[in-house]
């Protein structure tokens, strides 16, 4: 479902058929999960294709390497170049794209000796996740913070979000919710969360999370649009008041939340602060206008 016989990728220095790439199986990456990466969206808009907030992920790209002590050399504005060449040759409009770091064969546990970027691409026309999510409390807590680096996007953390995951369809959920090591919500398996009550927003504080590139952008929304916006430390308890909630990433964008657990949120979306979210957020990404219908609390 993400490459065929055609399809083209970047990988360590040259444009290549997906199929015929290889990696070597001395890898670090493969061994120890010792990898960054990243999830980005191009749209198809007025003026052609655009790459979403490319500098900002790529910007995190590099320093994902640099905290992880990758000897990584590629500037943003390069692996851009690239990203944009990919589409091209793959004629894709809306897709997703991976951009990842690799280390070359390594089996001792040190820094990585030398490293390759690839970067792949898919045709994306919809989300990972759907509107009207049910969420249940997963039994795994998010990595310690002290023993990670939770502001880099590295492979190897989302060992722990497969579990969630996992757990939570395993159990007749739609997808997961981590608490940090604490005990505070700390976000989804691959998106940050937020909780509307009595019109103001709430996301947790930066610490326990990785704190997104979407997330970002919904604070920069909330801003224009005059939504009273917190970020604070909560459990979940507290978000089992809410009136309504929402995850967001790159891929799920902005997903309305039905449930948490046996609590089902009570408002309609649709009279939501939320709600303006989400269509602000998609007309922002199409690069098209948008009209504030209603008073904003």
């Amino acid at each position: 479902m993400y490459y065929n016989e055609n399809t083209i990728i970047y990988f360590n220095g040259q444009f290549v058929k997906a199929a015929e790439a290889k990696i070597d199986l001395y890898s670090q990456s493969l061994h120890y999960g010792y990898a960054v990466f990243e999830g980005i969206r191009s749209y198809a808009v007025v003026d052609g294709t655009k790459i979403f907030k490319a500098k900002e992920h790529y910007d995190r790209l590099r320093y994902s390497a640099e905290l992880m002590k990758m000897p990584f050399h590629y500037t943003t504005d390069h692996m851009i170049e690239l990203s944009y060449e990919v589409l091209k040759q793959n004629n894709f409009t809306d897709a997703y794209l991976r951009p990842i770091v690799l280390c070359s064969p390594n089996m001792s546990l040190s820094k990585g000796k030398e490293c390759y970027l690839s970067i792949e691409a898919w045709e994306w026309t919809n989300g990972y996740l759907a509107n009207k999510m049910r969420l249940m409390t997963s039994t795994y807590r998010r990595p310690n913070p002290a023993g990670f680096h939770m502001d880099a996007k590295v492979s190897g953390h989302y060992v722990n979000s497969i579990l969630a995951c996992q757990e939570a369809k395993d159990a007749g959920f739609d997808e997961a919710l981590l608490l940090d090591n604490d005990g505070f919500v700390a976000e989804g398996p691959g998106a940050n969360i937020f909780y509307e009550k009595d019109g103001i927003l709430y996301t947790p504080a930066k610490g326990n999370i990785l704190p997104g590139i979407t997330r970002a952008t919904v604070l920069e929304l909330c801003d224009e649009l005059n939504i009273q916006i917190e970020e604070k430390l909560f459990t979940v308890e507290e978000m089992k008041k809410a009136d309504t909630a929402f995850y967001c990433g790159t891929a799920a964008e902005v997903v309305e939340l039905s449930s948490l657990d046996e609590y089902d949120f009570p408002m309609n979306w649709e009279e939501s602060n939320s709600a303006l979210i989400q269509k602000a957020y998609k007309a922002k990404v199409l690069e098209q206008p948008f009209q504030l219908k209603k008073k904003v609390a």
